[in-house]
């Protein structure tokens, strides 16, 4: 048995894999028996953690998935400017622009999956 530390959304387990040897032939099920599948898993981008760009960092204020990206590199902003909805919980959260400036940098795609603390963008 080898063991392994899977993350998954954050959270880590640890997993047990047998290892198996030899001429892999199928092993017929009984007919009473049903065989489940795993549900396929949509994978979804998660945001940067770090960025190196020089410039106000402009943070999640909490856990949530990026639906609306309304910032672009280079674009010139104000401060209270709209440059991304968040929703968590059901709700749709407007994160602005804390400062006046240039966005230097956006750090997450649409349908990010971000935590509290992780950048979304560096505003100059």
């Amino acid at each position: 048995m080898k063991r392994y530390n899977v993350t998954v959304n954050g959270n880590v387990y640890q997993v047990e894999v047998e290892e198996v040897k030899g001429e892999f032939t199928s092993v017929p099920q009984p007919n009473n028996t049903a065989v489940k599948t795993a549900p396929k898993v949509q994978e979804t981008p998660v945001a940067e953690k770090k960025s190196t760009a020089e410039g106000e960092k402009l943070e999640s204020p909490m856990p949530g998935t990026i639906v609306k990206i309304n910032a672009v590199e280079g674009a010139k902003v104000k401060k209270g400017e709209v440059l991304f909805v968040l929703e968590a919980m059901k709700m749709e959260n407007e994160i602005m622009a804390p400062v006046d400036g240039t966005v230097v940098q956006v750090s997450v795609p649409k349908g990010a999956s971000v935590n509290t603390g992780d950048i979304l963008a560096v505003i100059g």
